[in-house]
């Protein structure tokens, strides 16, 4: 009854937009020209960013390391959806279990300087993240209008999650009209349409990777059972489907579906020794992964107000026959299954004053979290956990002189109606200040807090391969950040010196056959460098460098503080255009690194490199083909960081043709 009465209200708060839509459509073009202008140059400005401040700045007046990854950079690059082009970006790793953005579940992180899942992603401003994981690879990257970036502490400005910083994926309001079609090598499909008219757009996507033998090997010591196991992932299939309605030049409405699902079949690869009489070729286990999720979106924006409304719902669910037991017995009849249902809904409002030579920014946000552990095998008691999350924030800038500007804000974050009491508050506080070396460049420093709650699925969740943390503490830090940034004659310079500490990080460790939710320090100390020129001669380069010492210290001390992830990353990416024809080759290139095993030191692992060629043909205004290749050298690498290997997928490749009418 109550879902019914939201569901109610929702519908009625957009028939009531709606039915005004025709009056204050023509009101603000008669009446506020100019405010319906600024807003338009809002997205179409490549320079300018919004993130970071919430308000619309040029990069090199943002005290903070920002990039700005606009629709045709996307298209350039090949990338065909927000995980891939993220997965190249200076700093950035994205991980997922295999090719086509498989995951199990849920799973897929990001990981920025060294941290992760200190991440928070928006969409047009609103947080989609789903108990604190994400799901970019459903989310396509013809639908997206430009993705912004912030990192550092991004707390005081949008609450709990934003550790290492912001990603805000910025969808296109009135999708392009157009259909496409891709086939590639290991059963590759890729098919898309997209429709507007100028205020109403509607989208579709689907893509499917046959096979991927050989995607981990992971060992085994069970009581029963030592060795090593394989896993194989078949039909991994993702499809998305969207729509978006501007109701008048300051609403819009979005509706999307993104849906994943992929079938992990685990066989035993080689055997130590073996109590029950365990053979190489047994089946270990057969999983299948799919995850449905549903976001809603109602944005309000003028020069002083913004408002946001939205609703994420959605399932994930696993299940399927279990051979081998946890402690390494034949079980012929075993099965597990967890199915779990998470549902957030909030709004953001925020009033904006700009005055002669101060701007000040207040704002209140509400979310609702709930969180369902549905009745299944592998949890035959459904669970139920609520809880209430407030946030009051301001800003105040102050321009100074000429070149001197200070930013300073507070957000009071708290919870109330907690499952079992479990309620949260915090006090976080930022300081920014920006000096202005010429119109081109300029340097800052920015000291920011942070603080993220535990979700439920980490406190509660309770299955066979999952041991609950009740008593899991919210994590805080604080980041320092000393930066520099130049923007001249389409060439942009970009450095930063930065600091992380966090107390009480939220960590996954597993304990023999299952994992627990615990709390650990981190630190990181590092430089990023990067470098973008822009057309010459036909060419557009782009670099970066970044050194840093990521380290975690466990609760109980037993290895001190321990290296995570790698100390040296490398991307880059060169373009040439030239009349009908565009090439593009990106890469990321991680050294130094190292696997953290929960129950072992770390230990140094093999660089990875990530490669992507992607070339395109024009031969007129409405068709374009595109070849794409991933893992250009063909190498065998393994992207994670924990126990178990998950290798890139070989080189593939994917053949697709637009056309736009």
């Amino acid at each position: 009854m109550i879902f019914w009465n939201r569901k109610s209200l929702l519908t009625a708060i957009l028939v009531m937009l709606s039915a005004a839509s025709t009056d204050v459509f023509a009101a603000e073009a008669m009446h506020d020209e100019d405010g319906a202008k600024e807003e338009m140059s809002t997205h179409s400005l490549e320079e300018a960013i919004v993130t970071a401040t919430r308000s619309q700045k040029k990069a090199v007046d943002v005290p903070a390391s920002t990039t700005v990854i606009t629709a045709q950079e996307i298209k350039d690059s090949g990338a065909a959806s927000a995980a891939a082009v993220l997965q190249k970006v200076n700093g950035f790793a994205y991980k997922s279990f295999g090719p086509n953005g498989s995951s199990i579940g849920s799973t897929n992180e990001l990981n920025v300087r060294g941290f992760r899942g200190g991440m928070l992603v928006l969409m047009n401003g609103n947080p989609i993240s789903w108990r604190g994981k994400y799901n970019l690879d459903a989310i396509p990257s013809s639908y997206i209008e430009r993705i912004e970036i912030v990192k550092g502490s991004g707390s005081v400005l949008y609450g709990s999650e934003a550790v290492s910083g912001v990603v805000n994926i910025i969808t296109k309001k009135i999708p392009e009209n157009e259909v496409y079609a891709g086939f590639g090598n290991y059963g590759q499909r890729e098919y898309g349409v997209s429709a507007g008219d100028g205020r109403l757009g509607i989208y579709y996507n689907y893509s499917k990777w046959g096979r991927r033998d050989g995607a981990s090997y992971t060992n085994v010591n069970a009581r029963n059972f030592k060795g090593e196991t394989r896993t194989d992932i078949h039909n991994i299939e993702k499809q998305s489907a969207g729509l978006s309605y501007q109701i008048n030049p300051r609403f819009n409405f979005l509706l999307n579906y993104y849906e994943t699902e992929d079938t992990y079949h685990r066989t035993i690869s080689s055997v130590r020794s073996s109590l029950q009489g365990l053979r190489v070729g047994e089946p270990y286990y057969v999983r299948k992964y799919a995850v449905k999720r549903y976001t809603t979106q109602l944005n309000y924006s003028d020069r002083d107000w913004q408002s946001r409304f939205y609703f994420n719902t959605g399932t994930a669910e696993t299940f399927g026959p279990v051979y081998i037991s946890a402690v390494g017995r034949r079980s012929p009849q075993g099965q597990y299954q967890k199915y779990e249902k998470n549902m957030t809904y909030g709004i953001d409002l925020q009033r904006s004053w700009r005055m002669n030579r101060s701007d000040a920014i207040v704002g209140l946000n509400f979310e609702r979290e709930d969180y369902h552990e549905l009745p299944a095998y592998s949890t035959s008691q459904g669970k139920h956990y609520a809880r209430s999350n407030w946030g009051v924030f301001g800003q105040w800038e102050q321009r100074f002189d000429k070149r001197n500007t200070g930013i300073f804000g507070l957000r009071e974050t708290w919870t109330t109606g907690a499952a079992k009491d479990q309620n949260y508050h915090n006090l976080s506080a930022s300081a920014q200040w920006l000096h202005k070396l010429n119109h081109d460049s300029s340097v800052y420093l920015n000291v920011s807090q942070s603080f993220v709650m535990p979700t439920f699925a980490q406190m509660y969740a309770e299955n066979a391969s999952q041991i609950p943390a009740p008593n899991l503490k919210p994590q805080t830090g604080i980041n320092y950040e000393l930066g520099w940034k130049r923007e001249h004659d389409g060439h942009v310079w970009k450095a930063a010196l930065f600091h992380m500490r966090v107390k009480d990080k939220i960590t996954a460790k597993w304990a023999g056959s299952a994992y627990q939710y615990t709390n650990e320090d981190f630190r990181n100390t590092g430089v990023e460098i990067s470098n973008e020129i822009w057309r010459e001669r036909g060419f557009s380069y782009q670099w970066g460098l970044t050194w840093q010492n990521p380290e975690t210290r466990s609760s109980n001390n037993t290895f001190g503080w321990n290296r995570v992830f790698g100390k040296v990353q490398l991307t880059g990416g060169i373009v040439y255009k030239k009349g009908k024809w565009m090439s593009a080759l990106n890469g990321s290139y991680l050294a130094s690194r190292v696997k953290s095993p929960s129950s072992a030191p770390a230990y140094r692992t093999k660089p990875y490199l990530l490669t992507t060629w992607n070339t395109v043909y024009a031969p007129d205004s409405s068709s374009e083909i595109s070849f794409t290749i991933e893992n250009v050298l063909n190498r065998d690498d393994v992207t994670t960081h924990t126990d178990a290997n998950y290798y890139v997928a070989p080189i593939s490749y994917m053949l697709s043709y637009r056309y736009a009418f």
